[in-house]
């Protein structure tokens, strides 16, 4: 624009020398012929369209002429006054910064539609700790409202029980077992057994059967013991329901180890909070999507939850790390995302490619 000001400029100024060359008569001759054809084009024209070019040399022009002369030109002086207002605001007025938080990148948000698509259980909470894992931080508010414009249920009722006091202030020392079903598809009925570390949410499943006899209970519970190892004497409490399954040969293990056994009041799941929870996750994730065969399958099926549950999956309570994975670092360009699929495809992990 500045370019083509001067070239304006620099084409009146070569116009200007040139009358410089010209008798006063053939001057005055030219000047009543514009006078009169100004005349009449006022006639004709209501409001002239002054470019910002013709405003530029008018209002330098216009400062030349006698105060009596500039009556007869087509602007008023209000109006030359205002084109100059409109220059000095040009000239100090710089692109306002957008206020606010940075707007959510597309490809963050094509993720985070994609996650809820492909993951039709996953509330705005999950999606937003799975977000985490893979280094993006974004608040779970802001992928509700993602979710929300494009269509999507942002977040499915889970409704839940609140915490014990006494479960938050001793959850490093906890333990917490139960057990669950589940029927094949010849409709036989297994059971398995669950045990979580309430401080990490890490869950031990240590095994499934048709026949949960006293025998089987205890030696599963002696296992575990070896799995713990030196761990073990970090726990002091271990909270069961008065599940009849559980004989006093499961108890005695655990009491040998230092272990005190807390049993629940009748009929109090919420007393036993931490793995009805998991265990209504199992089956909305896992046994009710998928038709089990047998025993064998059900301990193949289960490790491979155990897996995706202990490494992969986020918590809020543990700040949307799994309980042996902590969190990538953040990033701050884009990354390629991949998905891992397991047991066939019910369950997808997603990690950042090599």
């Amino acid at each position: 624009m500045a370019l083509r000001l001067l070239y304006l400029i620099f084409l009146q100024l070569a116009g200007w020398l040139m009358l410089l060359v010209r008798s006063d008569a053939s001057k005055d001759v030219e000047i009543l012929v514009l006078r009169h054809q100004l005349a009449v084009l006022r006639r004709q024209v209501a409001r002239p369209r002054p470019s910002w070019a013709d405003r530029a040399v008018i209002s330098v022009l216009a400062r030349l002429l006698p105060a009596a002369d500039r009556l007869r030109l087509f602007v008023t002086p209000g109006t030359l006054l205002r084109w100059h207002a409109d220059l000095v605001r040009r000239r100090w007025t710089f692109k306002r910064r957008r206020q606010g938080r940075p707007a959510t990148r597309p490809s963050v948000r094509s993720l985070i539609l994609r996650m809820a698509r492909e993951n039709p259980l996953w509330g705005y909470r999950r999606i937003a700790g799975e977000l985490a894992g893979l280094g993006y931080r974004v608040g779970a508010s802001t992928v509700w409202l993602i979710l929300k414009k494009a269509g999507l249920d942002p977040a499915p009722r889970r409704t839940g029980p609140t915490w014990n006091e006494f479960l938050r202030a001793q959850a490093s020392g906890i333990l917490a077992c139960d057990f669950f079903h589940c029927d094949t598809v010849l409709l036989n009925r297994l059971y398995g057994l669950v045990v979580m570390e309430i401080s990490t949410r890490r869950v031990h499943l240590l095994g499934a059967t048709d026949h949960p006899t006293g025998h089987w209970i205890a030696q599963q519970a002696r296992n575990l013991m070896i799995e713990l190892g030196d761990r073990a004497v970090g726990f002091r409490f271990l909270i069961r329901d008065r599940d009849a399954k559980l004989t006093a040969a499961f108890d005695e293990v655990f009491a040998g180890a230092g272990i005190q056994v807390v049993k629940t009041p009748p009929r109090a799941p919420q007393a036993n909070a931490y793995v009805e929870r998991w265990i209504g996750g199992l089956r909305r994730e896992l046994l009710d999507r998928m038709l089990i065969v047998n025993a064998r399958h059900l301990r193949r099926v289960l490790a491979e939850y155990e897996a995706h549950f202990n490494e992969h999956r986020p918590h809020r309570s543990l700040g949307q790390a799994a309980p042996l994975r902590s969190l990538s670092d953040p990033v701050e360009a884009d990354i390629e995302v991949i998905r891992r699929d397991r047991l066939g495809g019910l369950i997808h992990e997603y990690a950042q490619a090599a």
